[in-house]
């Protein structure tokens, strides 16, 4: 009887050895957040802050679109608790391979995001019903252009305008195409699900370049060549995005960033959980965590990216905080053109245009 108690006592300590070991492995478990973002996404001082009102240690892994798909996509939405692709990379990767969870949206504190931004990731991301991307950080391309030399410039199309010819320029690439749509009355982005449609408007954008071609100084290849251009004011008017124009608004007052009066092209990478995440309530917090108005401001005052946190701004410095305002006011973001999933076989339609528009005379 004695040696039957004894062996029962050993049995319950050993069980509770193991209840132990397991409740300690998932702790540790649900203090380490495995990050899955871009460079500079996840600064070192916010690492610190969060791990220090947390005790959440953040593991970050550095990456781009294409190395997230495929790591998530190896481990079917495994290894990682949080990732960041861009927005137009999520609904068809979803629909193909399964790799991320819905948002909850009631674990996301959206009182503190830019609603248009929210409505836009919403919208980009929905598979079956359900959304799977939280935005976060967001660039644009607009208008370059020195208001004393050409003060007229609102649109891409009035860098058609003869009277600007020799003293324009933009890169031939598809945001030329979907830019000079917009302003030029079509909603490219409405299009992509009818390729027959998509192909007349590729088209009409083929004879308008065409045509405007004597105007064009040059299709600039890179930023450098691009700044050159505007610092000797032999380029009075360019598309290009909003860095390029501030830092040369740093330079001359006279040049500065547009947003286009059809609204400004932009891309938005997001915070999206994958499938297998074995840290939500952590991915959540950090989620809220970043974009919290004064956090969001360390990212942007060191990136001069913007973020979807709508109240950043009072937290920036003086000089980039005067930048977002001037360029990207909330009037501004609210008549953004972001851009969704492009549908397979678009790219390549598009290229054929381009390389047209180029070997015309």
């Amino acid at each position: 009887m004695k040696r039957f108690f004894m062996l029962t006592m050993a049995l319950l300590v050993l069980t509770a050895g193991f209840a132990f070991a397991a409740g300690t492995e998932e702790a540790q478990e649900n203090t380490t957040l495995r990050l899955l973002t871009w460079g500079g996404y996840a600064p070192d001082e916010l690492v610190q802050k969060f791990k220090e009102e947390t005790g959440i240690t953040v593991e970050v892994t550095n990456s781009n679109n294409e190395e997230m798909i495929s790591k998530l996509r190896a481990t079917r939405g495994g290894g990682f608790d949080l990732a960041q692709p861009s927005q137009d990379r999520i609904s068809a990767v979803q629909m193909d391979y399964g790799i991320y969870q819905p948002i909850d949206w009631s674990k996301v504190n959206t009182d503190q995001l830019d609603p248009s931004l929210v409505a836009a990731v919403k919208k980009n991301t929905t598979v079956d019903g359900k959304s799977y991307g939280v935005p976060h950080v967001y660039g644009t391309s607009g208008l370059i252009v020195n208001k004393a030399k050409a003060p007229g410039i609102k649109d891409y199309k009035d860098l058609l305008d003869p009277k600007y010819t020799g003293r324009v320029s933009y890169r031939m690439v598809r945001p030329t195409l979907i830019g000079m749509g917009f302003s030029l009355g079509y909603d490219p982005f409405a299009l992509y699900d009818d390729l027959d449609a998509y192909q007349e408007f590729l088209d009409d954008m083929q004879e308008v370049l065409i045509d405007a071609k004597p105007v064009v100084r040059n299709y600039y290849d890179n930023a450098d060549q691009l700044l050159e251009s505007m610092r000797s004011e032999e380029i009075w008017a360019a598309m290009a995005w909003e860095q390029l124009g501030w830092k040369l608004y740093a330079e001359n007052p006279n040049i500065d960033y547009i947003a286009p009066t059809s609204g400004p092209l932009a891309w938005v990478d997001t915070f999206t959980i994958p499938a297998k995440s074995e840290n939500i309530e952590g991915a959540y917090k950090w989620i809220n965590f970043i974009l919290q108005p004064e956090n969001a401001a360390v990212f942007t005052n060191a990136e001069t990216y913007g973020t979807a946190s709508k109240d950043a701004g009072k937290y920036l410095n003086p000089e980039i905080a005067a930048n977002f305002e001037r360029g990207l006011p909330p009037e501004a973001l609210a008549n953004t053109n972001w851009y969704p999933t492009v549908p397979p076989g678009l790219e390549e339609m598009e290229g054929k245009v381009m390389d047209r528009i180029r070997a015309s005379n």
